[in-house]
């Protein structure tokens, strides 16, 4: 082999491994700009709890997670679904989550009992939280009072559906203990368990509840779907799903949390322009419920319960602490500073992102 034929196929080498080093690049899943994402990051690794990942109640993340939102940012998300909100909160607790997509109350429950965790995004600005009776095994039910003694549905005992049950059977004069609660779940479990007369009540959401209530199978006792419902039964604007984390989390993973913060604002700005059909496309096939025509009937009815930007509104935290001072016996005389139960700090720099 002479000299310039060893010359001429160490540039042909040379050039091969910049042609393969080029399309390696180009066909990596991960862009230079999830390196980029993922350089600022204390942690890219990041675990979801959410109960009840179905609802539309948490639609936004799901929207996150399908559209790529969460990987655009440099994170690599593991959503675990669960029968309930308590039971996501207990995996947070258990420390087999990072963070909870949940009901803003369980900030204020958990401070109460010692435990610092903290909202940082809002996903809802309405609960969607409905309570209605059987109209099979209930037929002559009159007022609130009729509920003593009955089998209530609820996603979990300890959720923020049951939550609402025991503010509205206080508001008839009833306890919590005076109703026997079922965690039924929130989907087609939830509406078997209904529809097989194991329940004369029940507190769900959508699409569960439309489903029953157009058979004329459930009948509305409160409602928090609207605005208007939402503060005629609470008295003010009333924060629904959040995502939270421990504090202690959040101030060691502020990169991350901005992250996360910044995936949920994109889907609320793409929920806000959404049409029927993008929904029904991006959403996976089982939370149709066998009905697309219902579920898309279910999401007019809720969509303005859906945060257009992820903001805490300022009467916000003090409703839900006074809803849940009606019967919560673990904040009588607890001192809560609401002030350590969420921040907008990440969801205003999120906005500024995404305009």
């Amino acid at each position: 082999m002479n000299l310039s034929f060893k010359k001429e196929l160490r540039i042909f080498a040379f050039s091969l491994s910049l042609i393969c080093a080029g399309a390696f690049a180009q066909n990596s899943p991960v862009n230079a700009t999830s390196n980029k994402n993922t350089a600022n990051l204390e942690k890219t690794k990041i675990s979801i709890a959410v109960g009840g990942k179905n609802l539309f109640y948490y639609l936004p993340l799901t929207i996150a997670e399908r559209l790529g939102y969460f990987k655009d940012e440099g994170l690599d998300v593991e959503i675990s679904d669960f029968p309930g909100g308590a039971k996501a909160l207990q995996a947070l607790v258990g420390g087999s989550a990072d963070v909870v997509s949940g009901a803003y109350e369980h900030t204020i429950n958990m401070q109460a009992k010692g435990q610092m965790i903290q909202a940082f995004v809002l996903q809802g600005r309405a609960p969607q939280i409905v309570l209605g009776y059987s109209t099979k095994n209930m037929p002559n039910y009159q007022s609130i009072a009729d509920l003593k003694g009955k089998r209530i549905g609820v996603t979990a005992p300890g959720s923020s559906s049951n939550m609402m049950l025991n503010f509205i059977l206080a508001q008839g004069g009833l306890k919590p203990t005076d109703v026997s609660v079922i965690g039924v779940g929130a989907g087609a479990g939830a509406v078997a368990a209904f529809r097989s007369g194991q329940l004369d009540a029940m507190a769900n959401l959508d699409p569960v509840i439309t489903m029953l209530t157009q058979k004329g199978e459930l009948k509305v006792i409160s409602d928090t779907r609207t605005l208007k419902d939402t503060k005629k039964v609470y008295g003010g604007n009333m924060p629904a799903a959040v995502l939270y984390a421990p504090i202690a989390f959040i101030e060691k993973n502020p990169n991350t949390t901005q992250a996360l913060a910044n995936a949920i604002v994109r889907s609320l700005k793409w929920l806000q322009n959404a049409g029927p059909s993008d929904i029904v496309k991006t959403v996976p096939e089982n939370y149709l419920l066998g009905d697309r025509a219902l579920y898309l009937d279910a999401w007019g009815g809720v969509k303005e319960a859906i945060s257009p930007d992820g903001v805490m509104p300022k009467d916000g935290p003090d409703t839900a602490y006074k809803m849940l001072m009606g019967f919560e016996k673990d904040l009588a005389g607890k001192t809560i500073d609401l002030s350590k139960t969420f921040t907008n700090t990440f969801t205003v720099k999120a906005n500024q992102k995404f305009k």
